[in-house]
C-alpha cells in the first residue's frame, strides 16, 4: 500500500519553544522521541457565501509532547538500528509519531545515520498508531523526523534552524513537510473543533463585601478578609482610576462584549500614564547624568589643587 500523503505537521508554540530550550540546555548534540497523533482535519473557510463548497480534509500530524535525551545514540546504535525495547520503555502509553535530532553548526539536511534511524523506526510494526478518522483503515508509522541545527557563523543573537521530514517507506526517501505553529485564531479552528475541557473553570468572586458587626462576631477572620479586599481595591485604584473590583465581574460571561469599551478606555489611560512616567524617568536620568558630570569635574578640580599644594 502506498504511503498516505501528509500535508503538514502541527505543533503548538509552547511545545516548540520548550523543545528548543531543552535542546539548547544540552552540552552538545542531542536527540529524542516525538509524541502526538495523526488526524484528518477539515480547514474552516470563513466566508459569507453559503454556496461555497467545503474544503477537502487534510492529513495532519500533531506533536503534543517530546522526550529529549542529553546525548545521541540513546535508543539506537552507531549504525542507526533502533532497539525496540528501549523505545517501548520510554513510551509510557504515549503514541509515538517520530523522533528529532539536534546538531550544532552543521548543514540543515538529514545525515546517513538519521536516514537509517528513521527507516528502522518506521519499520517497527507495533509502533504504528491509528489515524483519527473513520475513513482511514490503515495505521500511520512513526515516520516524522525533525532536524534542529545552528548556523555555521557565530551570531550576536542565538539562532536555531529547524525543518521537518516525513519518511516514505515505499519510496525509501525523505519528503519535506511544512510545520504549522498552532495558535488561537480563526485559521486554527480545525485543531480545536473537538476540544472538551477536562475540568470546569473555578468560580471567581469579584464582589467587594462589606463587613458588619454581626459578621465580625460570627467569624473573627472576616475582618482580616475585608481589610485585604480594601487593600486590593486601593492597589487597583493606583493603576486604574474608576475601575472597582465589582466591575470586573461584568467582564466575564456572555455580556462581556457590552463592557469592553470601558476596559479599552482604561487601557488607553494606563498607556498615557506609562508614557508620562517614562518621560519623567528620562528627564530624571538626564539630571542625574548632569549632576554626575558636575561632581566628576569637582573631583578633578580638587585633585589638581591638592597636587599643586
Amino acid at each position: 500500500m502506498d504511503d498516505l500523503a501528509l500535508q503538514k505537521i502541527a505543533v503548538s508554540g509552547p511545545t516548540l519553544a520548550s523543545m528548543i530550550e531543552r535542546i539548547n540546555s544540552c552540552l552538545g548534540d542531542a536527540d529524542g522521541l516525538l509524541f502526538g497523533d495523526v488526524a484528518s482535519i477539515t480547514p474552516t473557510a470563513l466566508s459569507d457565501d453559503s454556496t461555497q463548497t467545503p474544503s477537502d480534509s487534510q492529513l495532519v500530524a500533531t506533536i503534543s509532547g517530546f522526550l529529549c535525551f542529553i546525548s545521541p545514540l540513546s535508543f539506537y546504535d552507531s549504525a542507526g538500528r533502533v532497539d525496540p525495547t528501549l523505545v517501548t520503555t520510554h513510551l509510557n502509553q504515549k503514541p509515538l509519531i517520530g523522533w528529532f535530532s539536534s546538531r550544532r553548526k552543521t548543514p540543515i539536511r538529514p545525515s546517513m545515520r538519521e536516514f537509517s534511524v528513521t527507516h528502522s523506526l518506521s519499520s517497527i510494526p507495533n509502533l504504528s498508531l491509528p489515524i483519527q478518522n473513520p475513513n482511514f483503515s490503515s495505521n500511520f508509522p512513526p515516520s516524522i523526523f525533525l532536524l534542529f541545527t545552528t548556523p555555521f557563523q557565530d551570531q550576536l543573537i542565538h539562532t536555531n534552524q529547524y525543518c521537518a521530514y516525513r519518511f516514505q517507506l515505499q519510496k525509501q526517501c525523505f519528503s519535506p513537510v511544512s510545520i504549522d505553529i498552532v495558535n488561537i485564531g480563526p485559521a486554527f479552528r480545525g485543531h480545536y473543533g473537538s476540544f472538551c475541557p477536562s475540568s470546569a473553570l473555578p468560580f471567581l468572586s469579584c464582589e467587594l463585601k462589606n463587613s458588619t458587626a454581626m459578621n465580625e462576631d460570627r467569624d473573627k477572620g472576616s475582618l482580616s478578609g475585608v481589610k485585604q479586599a480594601a487593600k486590593d481595591q486601593e492597589d487597583l485604584d493606583m493603576c486604574a482610576e474608576g475601575m472597582d473590583i465589582g466591575r470586573l465581574s461584568q467582564l466575564m460571561g456572555p455580556e462581556a462584549a457590552n463592557y469592553t469599551a470601558g476596559l479599552e478606555h482604561l487601557y488607553e489611560k494606563m498607556l498615557t500614564k506609562l508614557e508620562s512616567l517614562s518621560r519623567l524617568v528620562e528627564a530624571s536620568s538626564a539630571k542625574v547624568l548632569e549632576q554626575d558630570n558636575h561632581n566628576r569635574k569637582l573631583r578633578l578640580k580638587v585633585a589638581k589643587s591638592a597636587g599643586v599644594e
